[in-house]
């Protein structure tokens, strides 16, 4: 592993623990056993690590709704949203942590959100909104269905139980199934 992956897992693992707005270069790059000069070397800023961070070291949902996108009609609908729905418990799980602390103060929040522009989490949602459509223009999803609700119940669903077992410090059920057999008796 180069330097680059080990300071991309030493942030993951830092704002884990601390969370993005009480995670200072300083630490990321000590716990990488880097200096912040090599730290620097590699990203431009916080953001910049925190935006590799959610990247390279949680789960690849996003990844997994272009390929889904690209190939629609591949698997059984119910199959790809238990699959969504899956990706989605665990990237909202393993960036609550991470992420939580931006919404610390308004300043910081507007700040971030600034610098996310087009990477922010709304990349999720059109993802989503995207896949259906696509399901949608194969037949497979219902004409009239309002895909960006869909989307939104979805990932709505998934970022509330991450919460509720972060905040509670227990592990999550699978609803995956329940959650997609819901949703598709609605699509």
């Amino acid at each position: 592993m180069g330097s680059r992956e080990e300071i991309v897992a030493a942030a993951a693992k830092v704002m884990r623990e601390q969370g993005y707005a009480h995670a200072t270069t300083k630490v990321i790059a000590r716990t990488a056993g880097y200096s912040e000069a090599m730290l620097y070397k590699h990203f431009r800023d916080k953001t910049d690590l925190f935006l590799s961070v959610m990247a390279e070291e949680l789960p690849a949902l996003g990844a997994a709704l272009g390929e889904l996108t690209a190939n629609p009609g591949q698997a059984p609908l119910r199959d790809n949203l238990v699959r969504i729905a899956r990706l989605g418990l665990a990237f909202y799980l393993e960036g609550f942590p991470i992420a939580v602390s931006v919404f610390s103060s308004r300043e910081l929040l507007r700040s971030h959100r600034e610098r996310l522009g087009e990477h922010g989490p709304h990349v999720l949602l059109k993802g989503v909104v995207d896949y259906l459509r696509a399901e949608q223009e194969l037949g497979r999803v219902k004409a009239d269905t309002d895909v960006e609700a869909a989307a939104a119940l979805v990932l709505g669903a998934c970022f509330q139980q991450a919460f509720l077992a972060t905040f509670e410090e227990r592990e999550p059920a699978d609803r995956a199934d329940r959650l997609a057999d819901v949703l598709l008796a609605g699509l």
